[in-house]
């Protein structure tokens, strides 16, 4: 059954959106029957980060083949290939080297996955991605690779900054993707979507404000 409170949430958060802009649910460290709830009311993208857990839930929700799945956490490189195998976009391919291996990969695979290659405007030593210039220097090499789809950026503010500097970081992170010709967005969560879809995301990846506290902790999730 329907809970009156997932329901309001997505309402909510949908009512305030651009026209322009995507809602991503993060479903990462909640339960497949969450997502079956928010699939029931029309949600079809939704974001993991974790593969083991993303691998279970899948199976669960495998009646269910409109629904779209992105993966959005870090990218090993020992798990591209089953990353592939389960997800139809990459959120986070943050080096040459990733990004080339991907396309291989995809290649022997016979996908053609959605790439967003991840960017670092400002300093943060929890993050990383690209720099802008060295993004600048591989976009040759990046665009030329074969087997995938390179469709735009991603960037995550740093923790402390105020809703004024990330309008400027996401702002930055548009006219990058302007200057490369790319046309996705992904920028913005629970905490910052609004600066993010004001500064043209056409991704926002919001977990906690649309699902509510983790049932879970990550512990538990991690031995899924």
């Amino acid at each position: 059954m329907v809970s009156e409170s997932a329901a309001e949430r997505l309402a909510a958060i949908r009512s305030q959106l651009p026209a322009s802009t995507q809602l991503l649910a993060v479903s990462k460290g909640y339960p497949a029957s969450s997502i079956r709830e928010l699939a029931g009311l029309g949600q079809c993208s939704f974001g993991e980060s974790r593969l083991q857990e993303a691998t279970a839930k899948q199976a669960e929700l495998a009646d269910l083949p409109a629904l779209d799945w992105h993966f959005i956490g870090r990218l090993q490189a020992n798990k591209v290939r089953p990353v592939l195998q389960r997800f139809t976009w990459v959120h986070s391919v943050d080096s040459l080297a990733l990004a080339e291996r991907v396309a291989r990969i995809a290649g022997e695979e016979g996908v053609s996955p959605k790439v967003l290659l991840q960017v670092k405007l400002r300093p943060d030593p929890a993050k990383g991605g690209f720099a802008p210039e060295d993004l600048r220097q591989a976009w040759p090499q990046l665009r030329a690779l074969p087997g995938v789809q390179l469709m735009g950026l991603m960037t995550m503010a740093p923790l402390g900054l105020d809703p004024a500097q990330r309008r400027s970081l996401f702002d930055d992170c548009a006219d990058l993707a302007q200057e490369l010709g790319l046309e996705q967005l992904s920028m913005g969560m629970s905490g910052d979507w609004q600066e993010a879809a004001a500064a043209g995301s056409t991704w926002v990846r919001i977990g906690s404000a649309l699902f509510g506290p983790k049932p879970l902790s990550s512990s538990a999730w991690d031995a899924i």
